[in-house]
């Protein structure tokens, strides 16, 4: 299997293969094979290849992680774990919005907790993304079968899709704002996952409650950790099959 991570490395360095493999001093051949095969360089040819790239070596080669160091590094990432949403600090919430310099990505089905509990959210979202910031906030498409069915499993029928209204009408200033990206997604949502650079909200759903009645996991990011990852890729998933919000 072809290793498109060094491959995009490479690339993102604005490095040729010829560079690398000058670099290293080994055969341009050989770096074609760690590229196109997936094959394991040897240990210090990793080390070279990730400090050239300025790559973590374990994302480059996967591979090389053994189970217990993932395992210790997964369980570094969590920093705390609250048993409801409302056991989630204030000060926290806002620390973590107001820090942001560089990703500010949310996942919801309304979210409406966020603008009422930060009435400058709209704002703060376009001046940052204004700033610089990659701003992804994606909402659950009210039209849509998998609001209709979490209104219903949680007891509130048509209050899902109204309250993604009202959010819209909160967020109206950020939608209409060029530099924030704002999406409707139609998915059934197993996590609530709100992403502040290398720290992550993890807000698990449970059948029949309110997002709000279920546990927060709050994650810090770690080069050898998989939970940070995990849930990253899983907001990727959504957001690229989510549209683009109207008010």
């Amino acid at each position: 299997m072809a290793n498109e991570r060094l491959r995009g490395c490479i690339a993102a360095a604005q490095l040729s293969i010829g560079d690398v493999a000058g670099r290293l001093s080994v055969d341009r051949k050989t770096v074609e094979r760690w590229i196109s095969t997936g094959r394991l360089p040897h240990r210090r040819h990793r080390e070279l290849v990730a400090a050239l790239l300025r790559a973590e070596e374990s994302y480059l080669w996967p591979e090389v992680l053994d189970g217990d160091r993932v395992k210790s590094a997964s369980e570094a990432e969590l920093v705390a774990l609250y048993p409801n949403r409302g056991a989630v600090p204030d000060t926290l919430w806002h620390g973590l919005i107001e820090d942001a310099s560089e990703h500010l990505d949310v996942l919801v089905y309304a979210g409406l907790f966020l603008p009422d509990g930060h009435p400058d959210l709209a704002r703060t979202l376009t001046d940052k993304a204004r700033d610089g910031v990659c701003v992804r906030f994606a909402l659950g498409d009210p039209a849509s079968d998998a609001v209709r069915l979490r209104g219903e499993e949680e007891g509130i029928g048509e209050g899902m899709a109204g309250r993604i209204r009202l959010s819209l009408t909160y967020l109206r200033p950020a939608i209409e704002a060029p530099e924030v990206e704002v999406r409707f997604h139609a998915m059934a949502l197993y996590n609530s996952i709100f992403r502040f650079d290398g720290d992550m909200l993890v807000n698990a759903h449970a059948y029949g409650a309110p997002a709000a009645q279920s546990p927060v996991l709050h994650l810090r990011q770690l080069p050898d950790g998989r939970l940070f990852r995990h849930y990253l890729a899983s907001f990727d998933r959504v957001w690229e099959l989510a549209k683009p919000a109207t008010v």
